[in-house]
């Protein structure tokens, strides 16, 4: 199977992209009371916090073994350790994740919540409502029409991207909250050179992200050197005690 840009992925991402195809929509329109990220992200930074969107995952394709805490409490661990927002995998077959899950840490704190799930159509924006959606430019054929029915609904889009052509794309298509994968969904391999290449690119008044990959407090500051707003990290924080996890990289 390829992308959207017609590039051969990795088999497990095909295997993920297929199933996303697969997958249901929801029943009726959603619409959205959205909490703002821009304001939690000035929130962090007058705090003098780091803005890190800290992601609930309970596996991945890329890494080992399970968490099986309770979902709502590893969100609320992360906000006392100073997290923005809370990402959530709500993809099903290879992530483990749930728009039930979904709802009961949107539920349970007061920060921005982000669905992370592998969204390719209109109807599928309408499973579960969040304050952020992700759209990946790499598997959207109608990124100007994805990003605008999300929109619609009340929804901040974050469009990921992780090419000079992809973020071109992203720009064209009217996005103002970009994330840059340091994970090449081709191969599965992660380089944080990526963000380096692409944030110059970025125009100054679009939230720029930087995602995959950042491990170590060292890693925060050079992709906060590198112009990222926020960072969106999950397996670092997932390995161990969250919320210390979390002070580590919102204090670097």
């Amino acid at each position: 199977m390829m992308d959207a840009n017609g590039e051969e992925l990795a088999p497990a991402v095909r295997s993920i992209l297929s199933a996303a195809h697969e997958r249901a929509g929801g029943d009726e329109r959603l619409s959205v009371d959205a909490r703002s990220f821009s304001a939690a992200i000035a929130d962090a930074e007058s705090d003098g916090r780091v803005p890190v969107v800290a992601e609930v995952k309970p596996t991945s394709p890329t890494t080992e073994g399970q968490r099986d805490d309770d979902p709502a409490e590893l969100a609320r661990a992360m906000v006392s350790g100073g997290a923005a927002a809370i990402s959530v995998l709500t993809e099903p077959e290879h992530f483990g994740g749930s728009t039930a899950t979904l709802e009961q840490v949107r539920a349970a704190v007061d920060v921005p919540v982000l669905r992370k799930d592998f969204i390719v159509k209109e109807s599928q924006l309408d499973l579960v409502a969040s304050d952020l959606v992700l759209l990946i430019a790499r598997f959207v054929d109608d990124l100007p029409g994805l990003l605008s029915a999300a929109e619609d609904r009340g929804f901040q889009p974050l469009v990921e991207v992780h090419t000079r052509e992809e973020l071109d794309r992203a720009l064209a298509a009217g996005a103002d909250l970009i994330g840059v994968n340091n994970r090449d969904l081709g191969q599965l391999a992660v380089d944080l050179d990526t963000f380096e290449s692409i944030a110059p690119h970025v125009p100054a008044d679009v939230t720029l992200l930087a995602e995959s990959g950042i491990g170590s407090a060292a890693d925060v500051r050079r992709m906060r050197a590198a112009g990222a707003d926020a960072l969106l990290i999950g397996s670092a924080i997932m390995d161990g005690d969250v919320t210390e996890n979390v002070q580590r990289f919102t204090t670097a």
